[in-house]
């Protein structure tokens, strides 16, 4: 049956490359080798194949070449979750030491990541004042290992200037890693700008649905690890785990992703499941259709909130007087993403009882589902950061972030309009007005 097969047995092998909509689901641990000499040309990384599913598995493969065609990129590696991969993506990089230089504008947790816990690593995190260059390029020094932004902020909802963080990045002899969650490959595809490594959560967009946790990691193949070899050793000198094995040398323009599959994910084990990567891959099936009505729906939830008086202030990069409306229209193509916030009048109280009163919109940590979805970051997301770094990261007490879906926007207004009427109900309010 369609999209039913499942491989009990090791030894089978289809082609990770094909476009075949029916996409079997290769269910097995281990992968049966020809000969003694077969097995030890696949783990000592002289031949391709598949040996254990922790390291590679076919199904997975197949989401891996088709976020990479996405991306643009020569290859990429699925693993667990987003956070798995961004650990992965920074670790591969510096796991000898030194930084990352950061844009403030992150999700709470990959602030923590980088703030918190690779510095107990030996690997520090350096935040931005902003997200401008020249306050990245403050930062970097010799022990510099790459410069780091999500391509649009989670929940901030600022668009980086890509082109010009990579140029900083390179004039300093760094790759340029980012976040494209937000964005998908469908809004924008930062390669074409010059980042070098692009991260998601497949459990967002991508994945589409609210039901499947993945990440992914995806390399450009652009970046020229062999000419910063002092800077980058772990790319260019033997690798003892491997007998020697020289990953700028082995595998050219695909070093990056070989070395984060070969080194991380076969020792750490952040794996994806074969079942997880199918769903994921059905998800990917519809995502142009679904960004393209996420989007269309966020322009009119957006205009609607604007134009209400209950409604204090908005930050929607779709509008003319956005700080980042000229880099929606670079990069883009002069949409805006579905996620963005908003604060009503009353402040804090005011949106908490905003919150609480939705119906249609579901209250959760989520973004990128095909419902929409609401949060109150200041006390989830990033309940974690202090007052200050809530600030620079785009979070108000009172905002609240809307990842808006592919419902009827008809319903999805009416949601917010109830909302807002019981929001702002309180005498104390209609008094200030």
């Amino acid at each position: 049956m369609r999209n039913e097969t499942i491989a009990i047995h090791g030894g089978y092998e289809p082609d990770p490359t094909t476009k075949s909509v029916a996409v079997p689901i290769y269910q097995t641990v281990a992968y049966a080798f020809d000969s003694a000499d077969h097995g030890a040309a696949l783990f000592n990384l002289e031949a391709d194949g598949f040996r254990y599913s922790r390291i590679a598995n076919p199904t997975t493969s197949v989401l891996e070449k088709r976020i990479a065609d996405l991306e643009g990129g020569v290859g990429a590696l699925a693993v667990a979750t987003g956070q798995a991969a961004l650990h992965f993506a920074f670790v591969n990089v510096a796991d000898g030491g030194g930084n990352i230089v950061s844009v403030p504008q992150l999700y709470g947790t990959t602030h923590t990541l980088l703030g918190h816990v690779l510095p107990r690593q030996g690997i520090g995190g350096r935040f931005a004042d902003s997200d401008q260059p020249d306050a990245i390029e403050r930062l970097i020094d010799e022990n510099t290992k790459a410069v780091f932004a999500e391509t649009i902020g989670n929940p901030a909802g600022n668009i980086c200037d890509i082109e010009a963080l990579a140029k900083v990045a390179h004039r300093n002899g760094v790759p340029l890693i980012v976040d494209n969650t937000v964005a998908t490959p469908i809004l924008l595809r930062p390669f074409e700008y010059g980042a070098d490594i692009s991260v998601h959560s497949l459990t967002k967009f991508l994945g589409g649905h609210g039901t499947t946790l993945g990440g992914a990691i995806v390399d450009s193949g652009r970046f020229p690890w062999k000419s910063h070899a002092d800077r980058f050793p772990a790319f260019n000198n033997p690798d003892a785990s491997y007998h020697g094995l020289v990953y700028a040398d082995r595998f050219g323009p695909k070093a990056y992703i070989e070395r984060a599959r070969s080194v991380y994910q076969r020792t750490m084990g952040s794996v994806l499941s074969p079942f997880n990567a199918f769903l994921l891959l059905q998800g990917i099936e519809t995502v142009a259709l679904r960004v393209e009505r996420h989007v269309e729906n966020a322009r009119k939830v957006a205009e609607f909130l604007r134009n209400d008086r209950r409604v204090a202030w908005v930050n929607y990069a779709g509008f003319p007087d956005s700080p980042y409306y000229a880099l929606a229209r670079k990069y883009l193509n002069g949409n805006s993403s579905s996620l963005f916030t908003f604060g009503i009048k009353g402040g804090m109280e005011a949106g908490k009882s905003f919150y609480d009163s939705l119906k249609l919109i579901t209250r959760l940590v989520n973004i990128g589902d095909a419902k929409s979805l609401a949060c109150h970051p200041a006390s989830t997301t990033h309940r974690q950061m202090s007052a200050e770094q809530q600030r620079m990261a785009g979070v108000l007490p009172e905002t609240i972030r809307l990842s808006i879906g592919i419902e009827h926007i008809c319903d999805i207004i009416e949601d917010i309009e109830q909302a807002l009427s019981k929001a702002t109900a309180q005498p104390s309010l209609q008094a200030a007005e």
